[in-house]
């Protein structure tokens, strides 16, 4: 196998100019999931423009508003160990905690896990619960899409020809729990199932965003479980209830983790074990 070229340019510009006038180029993040694509020949990039020499795309930041920016290169030991995101953004913490090993903790990167679109991966259902949005850029600029609408479907993302993630931008967090909580053959493996839970607490009670993973083309939502269980948090009828709700919208498949019925019927019970722990976290708050 042979690469023809290779860019590294300096800036998100250069970058979407790289990607709009070579035909058959691909993005290099970390290189965890392409390099590993190629080397198994699922992947023949014409042309490889690489991520890595662009300084803005690297590091968690603070923005004006308390939210967070975090650069398409941040590698996912990274997200994993800022302190910074917590109460409802612990999820993403949580998730990139259990994302495969050491190894690939320490190489991997947001931008090309997301950008992979995985439905198995850990980052989409986290994304989704706490309401990140994503950055694409092209040649023309820039936009941000709801982490809801970036995943489309199988291995499929919102970005178009041309262009790339550069970042993930989240919400201030509030107070409360946020946690990611996956079914795996084995630790570090991809997601038989997962749930993601953002749980907000204030005085006016509990705001709940549930998200999951790996039972779909892409992370299931039901606005039905999120209404449930922010209005009867501590119910364990709500919380099956919700789960109930989650796995109708669900279209697993069959793989080789697991059957499609196996999927649909693990839901119920990972959704309510998710939310007895979130609810424990909050009560020792």
């Amino acid at each position: 196998m042979s690469v023809p070229g290779f860019h590294r340019p300096k800036s998100v510009e250069d970058a979407a100019r790289l990607l709009a006038e070579t035909d058959g180029a691909r993005c290099l993040s970390g290189g965890a999931t392409l390099v590993a694509m190629m080397n198994a020949s699922l992947a023949e990039p014409k042309a490889i423009v690489s991520l890595a020499g662009i300084p803005e795309l690297a590091g968690i930041a603070e923005l004006a508003n308390g939210g967070f920016r975090i650069g398409a290169m941040t590698r996912h030991a990274a997200t994993a160990g800022d302190a910074r995101l917590a109460g409802t953004l612990a999820v993403l913490r949580d998730a990139a905690r259990q994302i495969a090993n050491p190894v690939v903790r320490n190489m991997g990167t947001i931008g090309g896990s997301i950008g992979f679109a995985d439905p198995a991966a850990d980052y989409p259902p986290a994304l989704v619960a706490a309401n990140a949005e994503v950055e694409i850029a092209n040649a023309a600029g820039r936009r941000r899409v709801a982490a809801r609408d970036f995943f489309v479907d199988w291995y499929t993302t919102a970005c178009g020809p041309g262009e790339f993630v550069t970042g993930v931008y989240l919400p201030p967090p509030r107070p409360g729990a946020g946690l990611y909580k996956k079914l795996a053959r084995v630790s570090g493996d991809f997601a038989i199932a997962s749930v993601a839970l953002s749980a907000a607490k204030d005085a006016n009670g509990v705001s709940i965003r549930i998200a999951v993973g790996g039972c779909g083309p892409r992370p299931i939502r039901a606005d039905a479980a999120d209404a449930l269980l922010s209005a009867k948090f501590g119910d364990a009828a709500a919380a099956a209830a919700a789960g109930e709700a989650l796995a109708a919208a669900a279209d697993p498949v069959d793989d080789v983790r697991a059957s499609a019925e196996y999927r649909r019927l693990v839901i119920p019970r990972l959704v309510a074990e998710t939310v007895a722990h979130a609810r424990a976290a909050l009560e020792a708050r």
